[in-house]
């Protein structure tokens, strides 16, 4: 189970690498051309920032990715 915990957390890392070096590149961009120019979608970019935030945590229960609130 912590082998799968860092992994996600190296994913989260990459994610959030590749929204920052996008926007470090080419300023400011709306949502819609982030998605296209990263290739990530809803999901990756949102998760990524709260993981980043400390705002959620990730949990595995049997095959499932459980994501919950921190606090």
């Amino acid at each position: 189970m912590k082998r799968r915990k860092f992994i996600w957390g190296i994913k989260i890392g990459e994610n959030a690498g590749a929204i920052w070096r996008e926007l470090n590149a080419k300023g400011e961009q709306n949502i819609s051309a982030l998605k296209r120019s990263t290739g990530l979608d809803d999901k990756n970019l949102y998760l990524g920032w709260l993981a980043k935030e400390n705002k959620i945590r990730f949990n595995q229960r049997q095959r499932q990715i459980l994501i919950g609130l921190i606090g």
